[in-house]
């Protein structure tokens, strides 16, 4: 039994029925009880697909404390800008917001970290229904409909990503380009296009940027152009990613290997 269900069942208002009848004079009116609002949340960031190891991701435990002042810096940035998505994801009208978040930056800086906090918290304030899914994964699950005993199809795993009210699409540009992953990507991102439904990326490649090409010339290195996400998407979606989400990118370091460097010394 889930911990949501067993509050459920003690409310005092209700008696764990989850509705409450109004008294109007005749036979009553029901009415939902405030617990099932109470309950709602916990159900809906379990039905969002948050992988157990980012299961307890948030605001509040996002390590920026790194050595380096600039890289510091570059966290906190991104925590503000997180926060702040966040704060403003309602409209003036009313409305969800229908813009996004790209997160970029080297493997281990934290961004399904913050990826996956923006998501928890937009699912607690407003109740959205949200989801997270790993690309990867996704074209995975998407070729295991070609079996002939599979229970899922094409069309319906699809249109679960694409009719979520704000999706987490983690590791963005980490299969090579084919047509066949080209064309899935561009129908999930199309959809949410049109539908004006807000995405959250992540992704370890790089945006283009001449500073980036300086900077790494300077160290004595090459620009690594195969680091860069416009040679994993095609022009037409990156262009339409740039339209659906604003970039913000975590020049870090790997923080993970940090942690585990400090915990395993040799």
């Amino acid at each position: 039994m889930l911990a949501s269900e067993r509050g459920s069942r003690l409310c005092d208002r209700c008696g764990g029925r989850g509705w409450v009848v109004r008294e109007d004079g005749g036979a009553g009116a029901a009415e939902p009880c405030e617990c099932q609002a109470a309950n709602l949340t916990p159900r809906l960031v379990g039905a969002a697909g948050i992988p157990a190891r980012y299961s307890g991701c948030s605001f509040e435990n996002f390590k920026t404390d790194l050595p380096n002042r600039v890289e510091r810096e570059q966290l906190l940035q991104a925590l503000t800008l997180s926060r702040r998505y966040v704060e403003n994801f309602v409209s003036e009208t009313g409305t969800f917001i229908e813009s996004g978040l790209l997160y970029v930056g080297r493997p281990g800086v934290g961004k399904t970290h913050l990826a996956v906090a923006v998501l928890v918290e937009l699912i607690r304030r407003y109740r959205v229904h949200g989801r997270f899914v790993d690309f990867t994964s996704l074209i995975h699950r998407i070729q295991s409909t070609f079996d002939p005993g599979a229970v899922d199809t094409k069309h319906g795993i699809l249109q679960e990503v694409s009719t979520a009210e704000v999706l987490v699409l983690d590791e963005l540009g980490a299969q090579k380009p084919s047509a066949w992953v080209t064309e899935l990507l561009y129908l999930v991102m199309n959809a949410r296009y049109t539908s004006r439904r807000p995405t959250i990326f992540t992704s370890n490649l790089r945006l283009d940027d001449a500073a980036h090409d300086r900077r790494d010339l300077d160290r004595g290195g090459d620009p690594h152009p195969e680091e860069l996400l416009s040679r994993r998407l095609p022009a037409s979606l990156l262009s339409r990613l740039y339209e659906m989400a604003r970039p913000v990118s975590i020049e870090a370091s790997d923080f993970r290997r940090e942690v585990k460097m400090h915990r395993h010394p040799v």
